[in-house]
């Protein structure tokens, strides 16, 4: 059994957030879901809470206890940190440093201890974006691993690469990540 946080961004694909949260649950994993308010207008709380069994973090200051910093426990608890779906903005900030919401946070409270994936999920045309692409290659030099999108007919009704990856290949991914 892996410890896994499960980072969910404001992609139109968060949706199948639940669904990699079941999958990842149903073969006895441990989900911390981690909700960013973007995320929150796609798919609510209830949703994935339900699926993972566990709480849903959003806000970085709800729960202030004096013994613990959630951000960093949570951190500290992870086999593994997935992002999925995983947008430009999130990209941008983890490329960037920038800690700035409860997901932000635990990745770089996280990273380069523990293995983070991260599964974009956007519009061809940001997927392809110079700036996007020059985000993910000095992840990737930072020991970042990347699940790449696939091609398909977007949301926005534009066929190209962008989507996010199928749910059994993030899976098989992740499940084969941890030795």
């Amino acid at each position: 059994m892996m410890n896994i946080v499960l980072g969910v961004t404001g992609s139109i694909a968060a949706y199948k957030a639940a669904d990699i949260t079941s999958s990842l649950t149903k073969r006895g994993h441990n989900i911390d879901v981690i909700l960013t308010e973007n995320g929150s207008k796609i798919i609510t709380p209830i949703t994935l809470q339900t699926l993972s069994k566990n709480k849903v973090y959003m806000d970085m200051f709800e729960e202030i206890t004096p013994k613990e910093v959630k951000h960093i426990s949570l951190a500290e608890k992870a086999d593994i940190v997935l992002i999925a779906p995983a947008t430009a903005n999130i990209i941008g900030k983890i490329a960037g440093g920038i800690a700035d919401d409860f997901l932000s946070t635990v990745v770089m409270a996280a990273a380069p201890h523990t293995p983070v994936y991260i599964a974009p999920a956007m519009n061809t045309n940001m997927y392809e974006n110079p700036i996007v692409q020059d985000n993910i290659d000095r992840l990737k030099r930072f020991g970042y691993h990347f699940i790449e999108p696939k091609e398909s007919m977007l949301a926005c009704g534009v066929l190209g690469k962008g989507a996010l990856a199928d749910v059994d290949d993030i899976v098989r991914i992740i499940e084969g990540s941890i030795k």
